[in-house]
């Protein structure tokens, strides 16, 4: 496939006429247009199916529900385009190894169950029943239950995702690794430590009572883009919108609504974001001190002068505990070091501050701009403390709001698919179902991709995803996976980790978000929790490509029933009618009570969060204040290693799936390799826009680390700060080089050198 690479500016603003057409694009491509009007149509809609992109809540007020990002996740599920034995008797899998991302996906969907020949290079036919087989013989070979890694992503249902932990501690291990210890890990550890619950405090409504708005690290125009309609709403209602991220970002800037026709054929947009500030990478935590070094001394010299003071006094006094120490860290970071670490100046934190002090209800947000460096957790923390400050939480209109990512990433924790389980969950499905679970912590990611380099992985299941392409430091992560005695992978579409098959692999074709799902007892639902822990049922409704695709749930039904059999539980039955996995959730799991009745409930029913009621589970029975120093050193280099790199998707994208090669927003079009650089470092290295590069991190333990052959294109960001899509620098990303307290790979805080690019051909083909 060829594609018109170019660089130009896009001077429109997000959405509008734009994300229209590539949204008619996308649905024409999948070549069942039909099919998937109607799919649309019924996305995010009572008795139609949850969106399979992001986690961000439905408003359940719009005509249409979905975005642009949507309409591509629903266009390449509902595709006719098929992946089968015939497909790998023309591709040999190392043939395929030098396809790029974008290729693979494309050839459409899995049909049919797949097993690895090593002698031919194939994928071959396989039985279900004898997949199911192999894969109880070589779980019961083992010489211990974490010998297994069970891997999850983010848009399992939470029936799969209950059933598969279930299954996983009657085995007897806690090896859950998952997508979300690579993105919000430091969101639910922070806030566990600050406020006792690991989740967001706000509703969707909030969002249209809040007098003043923070976003932090995230770029919603691509990776959410319905948070934009909430940011629209609140700036047109008067909401101040203050912005905190590295790149300048069209969707942050400027928003038309496709919904709107005037907005569509006219040049009317809305203004999102009322100040727009670009500190360092990984200087948020920076920022943040900075807001509240200059509101202590406003605090100070109101009190000074017998006037009332700025923060909520009754709310310190009986919900917080720890505030004198913070402010004695506050007091002990000089405005030189927060100047440094955070590239922004005095002046223009002191005016964020002001926009905070004259809010009396604000809602900070965030997403992985602020999760994927080393200090991570403490920026969370560093993040609530100003909250805690004005009181910002259990009242309408504020609080705090991590954006997730995939569609039911904290479904699935909360379902969970935690290596780190709360004895409360361990207690009562030891009650429930009368066994014993593991106690002892198992492994997150990169723990589990280094058990893989030690070979001590006889089996790795994938509950989807694509652990190779998502993964830090690719080439390792490519040979751990080689590694395993037997890797199962459970996908709909064809995608790196297939390639790199361990002793053994097996590829198991599930059903999508958006087809019908039948079972023994008729035709099933799922439910999804959101980004506002609002749980919601979703019924797909388009006929299954193939007669050989199954369910994730069943899936996951049949393996554990295949390994365990049905003496303590009856799997099959649970996977012959889902209500019975709900009545299971219900009776083991706070806040599922009734689950079934209330999935009926229009728009979903809340789940609750105890810290928006003010009820805090942490030591001192109150919200916990952080009194943590700024690191040192955001990104230590030095001179080998001048530039910081983050880590970032394109438009065309939805964390590993690459739906095209363009990114729109940033005026990126028909290409991927690219180096976002300051015009001034540019012209510092000698360099021009549009020269070659090559990236290469700094070593600290022997390993290069490089990939070849980028093009520098000029953009609005920080001097010193870079940004490049992945996975095509996730080689950059050492294994070893994570988050404090989370095991999250440091994504966003790399520290590279650039050089001339060498001349060399490129093996990997669009």
């Amino acid at each position: 496939m060829k594609f018109k690479s170019a660089i130009k500016p896009y001077h429109a603003a997000a959405g509008g006429l734009g994300s229209l057409e590539a949204t008619t694009r996308f649905v024409i491509d999948s070549k069942n247009a039909l099919k998937n009007m109607r799919n649309l149509l019924r996305m995010n809609k009572a008795r139609g199916f949850d969106c399979p992109g992001c986690a961000w809540g439905d408003d359940n007020k719009s005509t249409f529900s979905f975005c642009e990002n949507g309409a591509k996740a629903v266009t390449w599920e509902a595709t006719r385009r098929q992946v089968d034995a015939g497909f790998f008797a023309q591709h040999s899998v190392s043939a395929l190894r030098q396809q790029s991302d974008y290729f693979l996906e494309y050839q459409g969907r899995l049909t049919e169950p797949l097993r690895y020949n090593v002698t031919t290079d194939r994928y071959e036919p396989i039985a279900w029943d004898d997949a199911f087989a192999l894969i109880a013989q070589r779980i019961q070979a083992m010489d211990n239950p974490n010998q297994l890694e069970l891997y999850t992503s983010g848009r399992a249902s939470n029936e799969a995702s209950y059933l598969y932990q279930l299954f996983g501690r009657m085995l007897g291990t806690n090896n859950f690794p998952d997508c979300s210890n690579m993105c919000h890990e430091a969101s639910g550890t922070g806030l566990k430590q600050s406020i006792g619950v690991g989740k967001g405090t706000v509703h969707l409504n909030d969002f249209e009572q809040a007098d003043a708005i923070f976003v932090f690290g995230q770029n919603p125009g691509t990776n959410h883009p319905r948070m934009l309609h909430s940011l629209r709403h609140a700036a047109d209602r008067g909401a101040q919108i203050v912005t905190f991220n590295t790149l300048r970002e069209r969707g942050l800037e400027r928003f038309a609504d496709p919904q709107k026709p005037l907005e569509v054929v006219t040049p009317m947009a809305g203004t999102i974001s009322s100040a727009y500030y670009q500190p360092n990478l990984g200087g948020d935590m920076a920022a943040v001190r900075g807001m509240a070094k200059a509101l202590l001394d406003t605090q100070r010299q109101r009190i000074a002068a017998g006037e009332p003071g700025i923060f909520d006094e009754a709310f310190i006094n009986q919900h917080t505990h720890g505030i004198d120490g913070w402010f004695a860290q506050i007091d002990a970071t000089s405005w030189q070091t927060i100047e440094r670490q955070s590239g922004l100046s005095e002046q223009q934190l002191r005016d964020a501050a002001r926009v905070w002090q004259q809010a009396k209800r604000v809602i900070c947000t965030w997403a992985m701009g602020i999760t994927q460096h080393k200090h991570s957790v403490a920026t969370v923390r560093e993040i609530t403390n100003l909250q805690l400050l004005g009181g910002h939480l259990g009242k309408p209109g504020a609080g705090l709001c991590p954006v997730r990512g995939h569609s039911n990433v904290q479904g699935n924790r909360t379902m969970g698919i935690d290596e780190k389980p709360p004895a409360a969950l361990l207690d009562s499905l030891a009650r429930h179902f009368d066994f014993t679970p593991p106690r002892e912590p198992g492994h997150h990611t990169v723990a589990a991709i280094e058990a893989m380099l030690r070979d001590e992985v006889k089996v790795l299941i994938a509950l989807g995803g694509n652990l190779a392409a998502a993964a830090p430091d690719t080439p390792r992560t490519c040979e751990a996976l080689t590694r395993c005695g037997l890797t199962i992978y459970i996908s709909t579409k064809l995608n790196r980790s297939h390639l790199m098959p361990g002793a053994e692999s097996l590829i198991l074709p599930t059903l999508g978000r958006t087809e019908e799902d039948m079972q023994a007892s008729g035709r099933q639902f799922i439910t999804v929790e959101d980004s506002f822990s609002m749980v919601h049922a979703s019924e797909g409704i388009g006929k299954p490509l193939s007669t050989q695709q199954r369910s994730e749930t069943a899936i996951v039904a049949h393996i554990a029933h295949a390994t365990l059999g049905s003496s303590k539980l009856d799997w099959l039955a649970l996977a012959d009618d889902y209500g019975r996995i709900r009545d299971h959730i219900a009776a083991t799991l706070p806040g599922f009570d009734n689950f079934n009745a209330r999935c009926d409930e229009p728009g979903g029913f809340w789940l609750g969060n105890a810290a928006a009621a003010l009820r805090f589970s942490t030591p001192s029975g109150k919200a916990e204040f952080s009194a943590a120093a700024l690191p040192d050193s955001v990104c230590p280099a030095g001179d080998d290693a001048p530039f910081v790199l983050q880590t970032l998707r394109s438009h065309d994208q939805y964390n590993t799936t690459i739906y095209g090669l363009d990114d729109r927003y940033r005026g990126v079009y028909g290409q991927r390799d690219v180096l976002f650089m300051h015009e001034d470092d540019i012209a510092a290295l000698g360099l021009h826009d549009g020269d070659r590069v090559d990236i290469e991190t700094a070593a600290t333990d022997g390993i290069l680390r490089r990939v070849e052959n980028f093009k520098l294109v000029a953009y609005d960001i920080p001097r010193g700060n870079l940004a490049a899509y992945y996975p095509e620098t996730n080689p950059l990303v050492p294994l070893s080089r994570f988050g404090d307290g989370t095991g999250t790979p440091t994504s966003k805080s790399i520290p590279v050198k650039v050089t001339v690019a060498q001349p060399r051909v490129s093996a990997r083909i669009a």
